[in-house]
């Protein structure tokens, strides 16, 4: 008898406990769910606290649920068509007497909708507000990431989102009028329906984030009919700190450690195993394909290293690769490899660097042919990359030589000296009588015309993105060399450049990057002859670059007044169309890690080690540990874990910003421009050093010496 009452007791306990967990759980926190298991809805709803049924149907979904229930029907294989996932009459006409909230996502069929057999794939196109039902900060003409958005194309009449090409970075700036526009999301009857995989949100990395996270607190609000505030929020990818946390005390060695290591989790440096992927997708005319698999092996450098992620994310989240091989890219990963590897006493990463300068001097074609017959005018120049080893851009090949120049002193080395000195002299007997390049040129035009040409003809291009970093090496050898002309003609282009500024700048795609660019060659004139007008032009460009930098760190963009280089954006078809600007207005908080903030911070550092003015060196501090919080850190890509994109928004704090560019967009990746020079340069801030200290022991001047001879031989 004892043993059955305390057995009655024990029964009586656990329907107790179950009771009272049953009624923890919010009335209404049961929803009826169709659709994958895996479904970035499905996880986020169970996140959140929800009792979340499955079924095996549309159709028993709506069966099983209780009056004024909420039910979900997600496609299940989202971007292919869910043959199951198919609206009829009678489940609608169900749901509406048991007074159902639906939402309904990418069906099959729906009654009164036709639907095609398949979705229509866009890139460019945006999600974009058509109603005021989101709350108040997202108005109508808001913008909406949906990358890679497949949409079935139908008929609907007044939606609260449509997809379309506009142009803008928060809003549609002209408008709809002028564009087509797919119905995404909209009311149909009883039930909110979306034409995409709008659930897809985490996976396909849909942004901005707290945009995205307002549009799903009003469908779930909807569909529960009440209010509702969603406590999590996931992302696949993220900044590695916020914008206010204390930064550890190694914060910029981690940053260091995750940026070097990138190039290895990105598989960028080419292996034999995988080498025919490159020689199938290289020699595109726009090298671009899959991305290349966690499983292959990372190369050792002596086949070259690719150029990085393009901008466009596809629904599962991917980014598809640059299979360009570029010589910028090769020089100044070698330098960003030598430096960590001096740094984190790697002789690994030496190794690599090592092998990389190799190939881009001994294997590869971007240095053969003419451009190694000491006869030819084009002798000493360096192709733009492997697909296009006759095009000539200066600034491309200032950026391959200074990351060879920093790469061979920190591996001290002088086996490249007399390619470099080459080089150099093969770009400044090409450069005109006022110390001008421009944008490109061509080795046929360089053989038929002969390099005296250029030598001595009139020209100046008012863009220091092409010109300045060429005058950075030209000051760079001339302090090793003191071979006069090397001085006279920069500083004339210099003197030209200053005094036009800002009103005659051509300033392609940003004002800020053309100032960023500038700080640089400035500081080394400093270097070489320290002049008060050196120090005020100096201080002049560093005075306007700091105007644009926010408390965080981040330098803003900033379009200048009248027509940049690229083309303007004048309609909602422009977009995507040309190379062009982060931003449409100038009060947009958006930085770029491609032509700025990575720019910026070298020549930054430069300025404050060549005068040891605090204002610069409170400048790069910030602007460092600004790169230190924005360093990309996820688990599931780990092709971009310790990497930046071009693009962040750091009043959003997200990787956010116009996708226009139809080159190098808002999340792109460069293991040269950007990577390189960021973690180059947080190496030279850890060890309180700059890169002319570094290079100061270079021993180019005996071969540089015998380069110039022979190669300025016939110069007036």
């Amino acid at each position: 008898m004892r043993k059955m009452k305390k057995r009655n007791l024990v029964t009586l306990l656990l329907l107790t406990i179950i009771g009272l967990a049953a009624h923890a759980r919010p009335i209404g926190k049961t929803v009826y769910f169709y659709g994958a298991i895996k479904n970035d809805l499905h996880q986020l709803l169970k996140q959140e606290g929800y009792m979340v049924k499955l079924y095996k149907t549309p159709e028993a979904a709506v069966k099983a649920a209780s009056s004024g229930a909420s039910v979900f029907i997600i496609a299940k294989d989202y971007p292919k068509m869910d043959p199951v996932n198919r609206i009829t009459e009678n489940l609608l006409n169900v749901a509406k007497r048991k007074k159902l909230k639906l939402y309904i996502e990418y069906p099959s069929s729906f009654p009164g909708l036709t639907i095609p057999s398949g979705p229509i794939e866009t890139r460019y196109e945006r999600g974009v507000i058509t109603r005021d039902v989101f709350g108040g900060k997202l108005g109508r003409m808001s913008i909406l990431g949906i990358h890679n958005c497949h949409i079935l194309p139908v008929e609907a009449s007044n939606p609260l989102v449509v997809l379309a090409r506009v142009v803008g970075v928060d809003r549609a700036e002209y408008g709809l009028d002028s564009t087509k526009t797919y119905p995404l999301l909209f009311e149909k009857g009883d039930a909110l329906v979306s034409m995409t995989g709008l659930s897809n949100f985490q996976t396909g990395r849909y942004g901005p984030n707290e945009s995205i996270k307002e549009v799903w607190t009003y469908i779930l609000s909807r569909i529960a009919n009440k209010s509702v505030q969603l406590k999590n929020w996931p992302q696949d990818v993220r900044p590695m700190y916020s914008k206010t946390e204390s930064l550890p005390e190694k914060a910029r060695l981690n940053s260091i450690k995750k940026g070097i290591e990138w190039f290895y989790n990105g598989k960028f440096l080419l292996h034999p195993s995988w080498e025919a992927d490159w020689l199938k997708y290289g020699s595109l005319s726009t090298p671009v394909g899959p991305p290349i698999s966690q499983e292959k092996f990372s190369g050792d450098g002596s086949l070259g290293i690719l150029e990085g992620h393009t901008s466009k994310i596809n629904y599962n989240g991917t980014h598809e690769y640059r299979y360009w091989m570029r010589a910028d890219v090769q020089g100044e990963s070698a330098m960003a490899l030598a430096a960590a590897g001096s740094l984190l006493k790697n002789r690994h990463y030496n190794e690599v660097s090592a092998n990389l300068i190799n190939y881009l001097f001994k294997t590869s074609n971007m240095r053969a042919g003419p451009k190694n017959d000491p006869q030819s005018p084009a002798y000493g120049l360096i192709g733009w990359a492997t697909t296009n080893s006759g095009s000539f851009y200066g600034d491309d090949n200032a950026r391959a030589i200074l990351g060879i120049i920093g790469a061979a002193s920190y591996l001290n080395s002088g086996k490249w000296d007399k390619e470099l000195a080459e080089a150099i002299m093969g770009n400044f007997r090409t450069t005109g009588k006022q110390g001008f390049r421009g944008e490109r040129l061509e080795q046929p035009d360089i053989i038929k015309n002969g390099w005296e040409y250029y030598h001595n003809r009139d020209l100046v291009y008012l863009l220091p993105h092409f010109e300045s970093w060429m005058w950075a090496c030209y000051l760079w050898l001339y302090d090793k060399t003191k071979h006069e002309p090397l001085l006279a003609r920069t500083k004339e282009a210099i003197k030209i450049t200053m005094n036009a500024y800002p009103e005659k700048w051509l300033w392609g795609s940003s004002m800020q990057m053309q100032r960023a660019r500038m700080i640089l060659p400035l500081a080394w004139l400093v270097r070489v002859e320290d002049t008060e007008e050196h120090r005020q032009w100096l201080d002049k460009m560093i005075t306007e670059t700091l105007k644009y930098q926010d408390e965080s760190g981040a330098i803003r963009e900033e379009i200048g007044a009248g027509k940049g280089f690229f083309k303007e954006l004048k309609s909602n078809s422009d977009y995507g169309t040309d190379e062009g600007s982060l931003i449409f207005r100038n009060d947009e908080k958006i930085s770029c890690m491609l032509y700025t903030c990575n720019f910026a911070l070298f020549g930054l550092n430069e300025a404050a080690e060549a005068t040891g003015n605090k204002k610069y060196k409170e400048a790069t501090d910030k602007l460092s540990d600004f790169m230190t919080r924005i360093q990309i850190q996820s688990a599931k890509h780990k092709d971009l874990d310790g990497a930046w994109f071009r693009a962040f928004d750091y009043g959003k704090w997200d990787y956010w910003a116009s996708n226009s560019d139809a080159g190098w967009g808002a999340w792109s990746t460069l293991t040269g421009w950007t990577q390189s020079w960021i973690v180059t340069s947080q190496v030279q801030i850890e060890q309180k050093k700059s890169f002319w200290e570094v290079t100061k022991g270079s021993a180019i001047a005996t071969p540089g010496k015998s380069v110039i001879r022979s190669m300025m031989s016939k110069a007036d």
